[in-house]
């Protein structure tokens, strides 16, 4: 249990320095209106999309930390769950951000974090009277 919750507080964290990190560097060119195609554009707003990804599946993975933390479930589960919750985040900014690079085939690829997510979240979920 307690390497699940280090995990998952620890990516979290993690997450919110990269997020900080990214927008640091979208930053420097938000100015510019043409930039990556404009403001509406695909490109920019997947670029935008990866960035606050960090922010928002790193809060997801703090939350879950806390959560097995005060109500801890089966140490297997806690593991998996963390692992796949630690992937989601892991892989959705690098799906925006590829997919900003080269719409084809990256577009295709955002199963992986969107599943890996999803899973860990009914890991959690599914297991929450089991310790």
């Amino acid at each position: 249990m307690d390497w699940a919750i280090d995990a998952a507080l620890l990516a979290g964290w993690a997450g919110m320095l990269l997020g900080v990190l990214s927008g640091a560097v979208i930053g420097l060119y938000f100015h510019r209106e043409g930039w990556m195609g404009g403001y509406g554009s695909f490109r920019r707003r997947m670029t935008r999309l990866g960035h606050i990804a960090f922010f928002g599946l790193g809060f997801l993975n703090l939350l879950y930390g806390l959560t097995i933390d005060a109500h801890p479930i089966a140490d297997g589960a806690a593991r998996l769950a963390a692992t796949l919750l630690v992937a989601g985040l892991s892989t959705m900014s690098l799906c925006c951000f590829l997919t900003a690079w080269r719409k084809e085939p990256f577009r295709h690829f955002f199963f992986i974090p969107v599943g890996t997510t999803g899973a860990g979240i009914a890991i959690l979920l599914l297991n929450w009277n089991s310790a």
